[in-house]
């Protein structure tokens, strides 16, 4: 602990030197990696230094109480003696969360697909519901929503629908919603005002740059052909559309919704990255023992992970037994005090994981 501790404070040290260089300024996305790294090692140090100068007033303060003779000043210090308990466990613990090594995908956009699942056209109406939900989110924390595939409903629902979301750790704070949503509610199209139970698939896939997964072009079918469905003026009448077919794996990905085959193209392509890293980091977790695989969850996105009963305005994730009464607020985006809680679920099983590994 005290070898990392003084390596980082060196590191620190160093990134001040480098920052202090005008022509690191000019390359202003190193000039934030050094920020954000600085920034991280300096809370670790900070409440590194907290709990040393705790663990120093908890010595003094029982020490006192071994030599203090008078019964009014050894009861004063016995209270802040445990109140000093209470504080350095609540740093320790803040501690060894900090330094766990932090998800190298933590800051990756991400790829979601939303797919209607059991329920016919209900599914479809929830799925396109829960993509307003995360799109409403998205705003609120002023991340980048972008569509890249789209099968609507006549009835305006969703059978699927893809779409990226880019901005600060997106894939940390979404990364748990991959699994089946469950939903109670009397659909618009029943008349007898029954309550029906159906379900939507979410899948939340770390968007990987060019570099990071290579695809040989001899690995690939691609087929052009005319959009099929509504659309603008040229969509219908260019051969626009693309379907690109991985052939290794089987992947078929198709992108229509762009006037352009070229943006079509790239589209296709980063869901097609995506994927093939979801099927490569399942082969690595498929590799790791049971006993880890079920502390840090395996995000199978065949497990029902929440219900969100509408009669009730209940929304209920199974994973964390939380229950939540304001169902029609979650709805709107507010998801903050949900992804807070799963953020911690998610941290506390990694710590538990890291802890347990062997020296």
């Amino acid at each position: 602990m005290e070898e990392r501790i003084q390596q980082m404070r060196q590191r620190v040290a160093q990134i001040d030197d480098i920052i202090a260089n005008s022509e690191v300024l000019r390359d202003q996305q190193k000039y934030r990696e050094l920020m954000k790294e600085r920034a991280r090692a300096a809370e670790i140090l900070a409440v590194y230094d907290e709990v040393q100068n705790l663990a120093h007033s908890i010595y003094e303060t029982e020490k006192m109480l071994r030599e203090e003779a008078d019964a009014a000043l050894r009861e004063l210090a016995d209270i802040e003696l445990t109140e000093l308990r209470t504080q350095i466990e609540s740093a320790n613990t803040k501690l060894r969360e900090l330094l766990i090594p932090r998800d190298p995908l933590a800051d990756k956009a991400v790829i979601m697909e939303i797919r209607a699942g059991t329920g016919g056209e209900e599914a479809a109406l929830f799925a396109a519901d829960l993509y307003r939900m995360y799109a409403r989110y998205a705003d609120r924390k002023m991340w980048k929503v972008e569509v890249m595939s789209m099968n609507e409903t006549e009835l305006g629902g969703m059978k699927e629908i893809i779409f990226s979301i880019a901005g600060d750790a997106v894939y940390e704070r979404l990364r748990s919603e991959s699994g089946v949503h469950r939903v109670q509610r009397v659909p618009a199209t029943e008349s007898s005002g029954r309550i029906h139970t159906s379900a939507v698939t979410v899948a939340v896939l770390p968007e990987m740059e060019e570099t990071e997964i290579e695809i040989k072009p001899d690995e690939l079918r691609i087929d052009v052909m005319r959009s099929s469905g509504p659309g603008g003026q040229s969509v219908n009448t260019t051969d626009s559309a693309v379907r690109i077919t991985h052939l290794p794996t089987g992947i078929v990905i198709h992108c229509q919704d762009e006037k352009s085959q070229i943006k079509n193209k790239a589209k296709a392509m980063r869901i097609l990255r995506a994927r093939l890293f979801e099927i490569e980091d399942q082969k690595r977790q498929a590799e790791r023992s049971a006993e880890r695989r079920s502390q840090v969850g395996t995000g199978d996105r065949s497990e029902r992970i929440r219900t969100y009963n509408f009669p009730q305005n209940r929304l209920t994730d199974h994973r964390i037994d939380l229950t939540l009464y304001k169902l029609d607020l979650i709805m709107e985006g507010e998801l903050d005090e949900l992804l807070d809680a799963l953020v911690a679920w998610h941290l506390q099983r990694s710590l538990e994981s890291f802890e347990h590994e062997p020296a």
